[in-house]
């Protein structure tokens, strides 16, 4: 019965970020090049990702990596999976609005970017400019398709570990721009943000930063999750800890709960809560910005080195 609450959420989920249109391509930026990275592994898993590196940072620099899960509604195409941050979340014109401030808001009918808020980011990109990330955004699987989700998400965080982390490393500093990779960050979107969870539970010192935008997960899976994130952490230290949701999120008080009982807990972590749905505007205006936001700042104050 949990396991049907739980699938019927995620659907309900995926139908309000599914667009109905072939599937996603990135589009092309001045700021980031891109790279398909086709590697060894499951087709029923995961075996491609896309890999984005910024072309406006001094040759041979090291950069951050931040690992990008999607949702549910891209699960079912490897080409919807690797595009859907980059096009249909809004990565790619998120990354470029932080890169060229001021950031205005861009839709017209939806108030999901206040101006209070569009002035605070302003604010803090003028004190300290969007130094870029590199951003990886693999093949995230249900992991209720193939069954059972706990073998899945064990292989899945070893896919990560052994293959994806090492061609994201390698391919990118084969790049125009030779990146090297530092610290490593891991977010998710719906789905993703508990299958992020799941992975950085298993593999914890692989990651400086965790988080999630509207990840879809129940509340008594969220308490859970934030006694074993805090346990995690007196293992391998402190970890920087966003959740963002939304007003009209169906998982909002999922999300609302796992960082009210982290802060319980003694886990620092920042939760954001701006106006709108669950749905992929909602993302492109607001949610992948404050993503973005939050993990370039982290990554480069981190002080540890993963992966």
């Amino acid at each position: 019965m949990q396991r049907r609450r739980f699938l019927s959420a995620l659907a309900a989920g995926a139908a309000a970020l599914s667009a109905p249109t072939i599937p996603a391509k990135s589009p092309e930026s001045d700021e980031l090049e891109q790279y398909d990275l086709r590697l060894d592994g499951d087709p029923k898993l995961a075996r491609r990702a896309l890999l984005s590196v910024p072309k406006h940072v001094v040759k041979s620099s090291r950069l951050p990596l931040l690992v990008l899960l999607h949702g549910l509604g891209e699960t079912g195409n490897e080409l919807s999976g690797i595009h859907a941050w980059g096009d249909l979340y809004g990565l790619v014109r998120a990354y470029e609005r932080l890169r060229r401030p001021p950031v205005r808001p861009t839709l017209e009918q939806q108030r999901y970017l206040l101006p209070e808020r569009a002035a605070e980011i302003n604010a803090l990109v003028k004190e300290r400019p969007f130094g870029g990330l590199v951003l990886v955004c693999p093949v995230t699987p249900n992991p209720y398709k193939p069954g059972p989700a706990s073998r899945t998400l064990d292989r899945y965080a070893d896919w990560i570990q052994k293959s994806l982390l090492p061609a994201a490393r390698e391919a990118a500093k084969k790049s125009s721009a030779a990146i090297g990779i530092e610290r490593i960050g891991l977010d998710g979107c719906s789905l993703g943000g508990y299958v992020g969870i799941e992975v950085f539970l298993r593999k914890p010192e692989l990651f400086a930063t965790i988080g999630g935008v509207q990840s879809a997960f129940s509340v008594p899976a969220a308490l859970g999750y934030a006694k074993e994130i805090a346990r995690a952490l007196k293992r391998v230290g402190p970890r920087a800890i966003h959740v963002e949701t939304s007003s009209l999120d169906p998982y909002r008080k999922s999300n609302e709960a796992l960082a009210r009982r982290l802060r319980e807990l003694g886990v620092e972590v920042e939760l954001r809560v701006p106006p709108g749905p669950h749905d992929q505007p909602w993302l492109r205006e607001i949610g992948t910005l404050e993503m973005l936001l939050y993990q370039d700042r982290k990554l480069r104050q981190a002080k540890i080195e993963t992966g």
